[in-house]
């Protein structure tokens, strides 16, 4: 129903590079008064997956701008570890009613919408008439929710969770408290925040402040067909890789057996050999 709470679970930090799954809170990302652990399924499990709390929540069927989620001051060790996970392409991977978070785009080559799972930490890049590179963290998210409308009653369901990263310099007018306005967004206009905005740096000391929008657009898609999306993932490299380890583990798995076999089949058989051996060498003696 309208206004009914809707919170945001976050998973693993995922790589393509690496293959090495963290936990989202390995980073200084915000954090809710306390941190939970959801009930996982056994696939979850096996995945490797870490659910917990987050402090994104929303309002069902209600559009929020600008809304600060907290404010941090990084340390060496801090920036040191998103510089890593930006160079390592790291993706945050978050969840609401059990859908993962896609980032959707287009291919030159292809007309419709493909999706990615989860955005990235942050990327690399060069101010301009600059040559030094420099890491920028995404701190600004954009949220789409996807709900299909039940047309007897006035309940929803989500069908599509979706979001847009931008790195964004926030800016703020006198000192920091629980009531101070940004100037880089507003919490009463419909305007979301674009990537002409001053990108937010990841370097020892530098403040950094974390927001999101969220809004709902009403889709045609069924609640039952809401899966359907993730048929269209742009995660081929993923896959291949999953695909070859697998056989490389398969092949590895078959040629230990075959060995063991071999083995214990040549110690029987020699077994068998010295017994006939011994029973020739009985016959002629007498």
């Amino acid at each position: 129903m309208q206004g009914d709470l809707l919170k945001v679970k976050v998973n693993k930090l995922t790589s393509v590079k690496t293959q090495l799954p963290y936990s989202y809170y390995s980073l200084p990302y915000c954090k809710p008064e306390k941190i939970v652990d959801s009930a996982e399924n056994l696939g979850e499990v096996l995945r490797g997956d870490r659910i917990e709390n987050s402090p994104y929540v929303f309002k069902m069927r209600e559009a929020q701008m600008c809304n600060v989620v907290c404010r941090i001051t990084l340390n060496a060790k801090e920036a040191k570890e998103f510089k890593e996970k930006i160079d390592d392409e790291y993706r945050v991977n978050m969840i609401l009613d059990n859908l993962p978070l896609v980032v959707p785009f287009k291919r030159p080559d292809m007309d419709s919408l493909v999706y990615q799972h989860g955005f990235h930490v942050g990327l690399k890049g060069q101010y301009a008439g600059r040559t030094d590179e420099k890491y920028f963290i995404h701190n600004h998210l954009t949220f789409t929710v996807k709900y299909h409308k039940d047309e007897m009653t006035d309940a929803a369901r989500i069908v599509g969770f979706e979001v847009r990263p931008f790195s964004v310099k926030h800016e703020y007018e006198g000192q920091w408290n629980d009531k101070t306005r940004l100037t880089t967004c507003d919490p009463h206009a419909k305007r979301t925040v674009t990537s002409s905005e001053s990108p937010q740096e990841v370097e020892d000391k530098k403040e950094i402040i974390f927001t999101y929008d969220v809004e709902f657009q009403e889709s045609e898609v069924k609640w039952a067909s809401r899966w359907d999306t993730y048929l269209y993932m742009a995660d081929d490299q993923i896959h291949w890789f999953s695909i070859v380890n697998s056989l490389m583990i398969v092949l590895f798995l078959s040629g230990m057996v075959a060995m063991i076999m071999l083995r214990t089949l040549y110690r029987d058989i020699s077994k068998y050999n010295q017994l006939e051996t011994q029973e020739e060498a009985q016959e002629e003696t007498g």
